[in-house]
């Protein structure tokens, strides 16, 4: 269910924002609560507490007082603004690094796509 080289947390915030990008969950749309993702993920509370925070720290959640945690507008492009940025940075520097430790070029890369 999870990995262990990445905090829990940080998994199920991305689990949520994949569920946002792949329009499962929409824009305005209620997320589950605390207790709900804690449940349904076997987590604790402050875990899921933490994946909340998260996403309502980069805008893409917004909490309705005495509501509960919605889907911000533009939440979807926002996600992927966040993720093509660390896909640049972070991603296709080893990318990179790899091909040409292993004499990859992109047709190879290609072929597998």
């Amino acid at each position: 269910m999870f990995i262990d080289n990445t905090p829990i947390f940080i998994q199920l915030s991305e689990r949520l924002a994949d569920d946002i990008i792949e329009d499962k969950i929409k824009e305005e749309d209620r997320i589950p609560s605390v207790r709900e993702l804690a449940g349904h993920y076997e987590v604790n509370i402050n875990t899921a507490m933490k994946a909340i925070e998260r996403l309502a720290s980069n805008k893409i959640i917004y909490n309705k007082r005495g509501m509960g945690y919605y889907v911000s507008p533009g939440a979807k492009q926002a996600v992927m603004e966040i993720r093509k940025k660390d896909f640049f940075d972070n991603f296709l520097p080893f990318l990179s690094k790899t091909m040409k430790q292993l004499s990859l070029t992109i047709e190879d890369i290609k072929d597998r796509i």
